[in-house]
């Protein structure tokens, strides 16, 4: 049987091998290198080593972080999958790792059975999120599936321009600023984008544009 292949990326080398010890363990797996930084991943891609069937990347890491890196491989590589494994768990870094191009976003408190369960989705099946992203993105994946249940053809011309502005790396008060309103108004306009996408976060808004390619993020 082939082996899945996967390259670690991760600048806390005891974390690195204590993972790939771990994913020795499981069955059809095979780790093919340990990494630092996103510089020295774009080095192994250039010495033209093999490609993984997956990417386990750190986003806190000197010299070229998580963040960075992903969009390396956007311009680079835009078919490999990564899954973001992290301590980070705040909203505007999941969102700037989605808009990246990853496929799917774990912490590091993840459970054994439940990560070696997000690897083979990611590689099987393309995307996958737990813990706190799991919680964020609550009642949003169904919708998003149905293709026939299209919500965001319900939108106005301005909660258009609202869903874009929040796919960006803007808060709300700076979406306020672009759109010449109120924090207030743009609290109301939020609420009302959910509903019609029935999604409950912003994160799920994010997932959702992603999968449905209402526009590029």
């Amino acid at each position: 049987m082939k082996k899945k292949t996967v390259v670690i990326v991760d600048d806390h080398l005891l974390f690195a091998q204590s993972l790939e010890s771990l994913i020795l363990k499981i069955e059809g797996y095979h780790v093919l290198e340990i990494l630092k930084n996103g510089k020295e991943l774009t080095r192994y891609y250039l010495h033209k080593r093999k490609k993984p069937d997956l990417i386990l990347l750190d986003i806190k890491m000197p010299v070229m972080d998580g963040v960075q890196t992903m969009h390396w491989l956007k311009e680079n590589q835009p078919n490999q999958k990564v899954l973001a494994l992290t301590m980070e768990d705040d909203e505007e870094t999941i969102i700037r790792m989605l808009r990246a191009g990853a496929r799917g976003y774990l912490l590091k408190d993840i459970h054994p059975d439940n990560f070696e369960y997000a690897m083979n989705v990611v590689i099987e099946q393309g995307y996958y999120y737990s813990g706190k992203v799991e919680n964020l993105m609550k009642n949003s994946e169904d919708t998003i599936l149905k293709k026939e249940h299209r919500p965001a053809e319900k939108l106005t011309d301005r909660e258009w321009e609202f869903l874009k502005l929040a796919c960006s790396e803007l808060t709300y008060k700076a979406i306020a600023l672009e759109m010449s309103l109120s924090p207030k108004t743009v609290e109301n306009y939020r609420e009302t984008v959910f509903r019609k996408l029935e999604v409950k976060t912003r994160v799920g808004m994010v997932i959702y544009c992603l999968k449905n390619n209402f526009f590029k993020i």
